[in-house]
C-alpha cells in the first residue's frame, strides 16, 4: 500500500482546475512541460538553499503532473508519447530536485558525525539511484512480459501497490523537509525508503514469475 492507491482521490479535487487548462486549450504535453519547467526551477531553487520556495514550487510541479492525465481524460487526448513522456518528466523532476539539494553544498551528516566529505553527496545520489530504480522496475517488466491493456490511456500496471515508497511519497518528503527546515532528514528517508522499496518489487516478482 503506497500513495499511489490514493490517486483518484487527489485527482477529484483537482479537475475544477483540469478544467481550466480544457478552457485555455492547453494540451495534456503542453502541462507535462509546466511540470518539467516547475521542477528545474524547484531544483535551482534547492540548489540555492531556498529550501521553504523551492518545496512551495515544487508543490506546483505536483499538481501539473496530477492535472495533466485528467486534461487528457476529459479531452479524450491519451497518447502513447504521451504516457512515455510524462514518466520522463517525473524522472528528470525527482533527479534534478536531489541533484539540486546534493550540489547545495547543506551538510547532511557531516554536520553531526566525521565522515569523509564525500558522504553527503553519496547520500543524495543514493537517493537519485533509489528514485530512478523503484520506477525503472515497471518498464523493465511491461517490456519482458508484455502487459499492453490500458486505462485511461495507461498501462495497468501490475505493481501499482507493491513496495511502500514510490514517487509520491518521494515528492512529499521532499516538500515537508523543505517547509519544516529539515531537507537532510527527507534525503536520508528517500535513500533508505526508495531502495527498500525497489527491493520489495524485486522480491514481489521473484514470488510472481519464477
Amino acid at each position: 500500500m503506497n500513495i499511489t492507491a490514493l490517486r483518484p482521490r487527489f485527482i477529484r479535487y483537482l479537475e475544477p482546475v483540469a478544467g481550466i487548462f480544457v478552457k485555455l486549450r492547453i494540451t495534456p504535453n503542453q502541462i507535462s512541460v509546466l511540470a518539467l519547467f516547475a521542477g528545474i526551477a524547484s531544483a535551482s531553487l534547492f540548489f540555492q538553499q531556498r529550501f521553504l520556495a523551492g518545496s512551495l514550487v515544487l508543490i506546483l510541479s505536483a499538481v501539473f503532473d496530477l492535472v495533466d492525465g485528467s486534461v487528457a481524460r476529459m479531452t479524450n487526448a491519451h497518447s502513447d508519447f504521451g504516457a512515455v513522456f510524462d514518466w520522463i518528466v517525473d524522472k528528470y523532476v525527482d533527479a534534478l530536485v536531489l541533484l539540486g539539494i546534493g550540489l547545495s553544498g547543506i551538510p547532511v551528516i557531516s554536520q553531526y558525525i566525521a565522515v569523509p566529505p564525500y558522504t553527503d553527496f553519496a547520500i543524495v545520489a543514493f537517493a537519485i539511484i533509489g528514485s530512478l530504480m523503484n520506477t525503472f522496475i515497471k518498464p523493465v517488466v511491461y517490456a519482458e512480459i508484455g502487459y499492453h491493456s490500458k486505462v485511461e490511456g495507461k498501462i495497468d500496471d501490475p505493481l501499482e501497490g507493491v513496495g511502500f515508497f514510490g514517487r509520491p511519497e518521494t515528492i512529499l518528503f521532499l516538500i515537508l523537509g523543505g517547509i519544516l527546515g529539515v531537507i537532510w532528514v527527507s534525503v536520508i528517508v528517500i535513500a533508505l525508503c526508495t531502495n527498500f522499496s525497489a527491493f520489495q518489487r524485486i522480491i514481489y516478482l521473484y514470488r510472481t514469475l519464477s
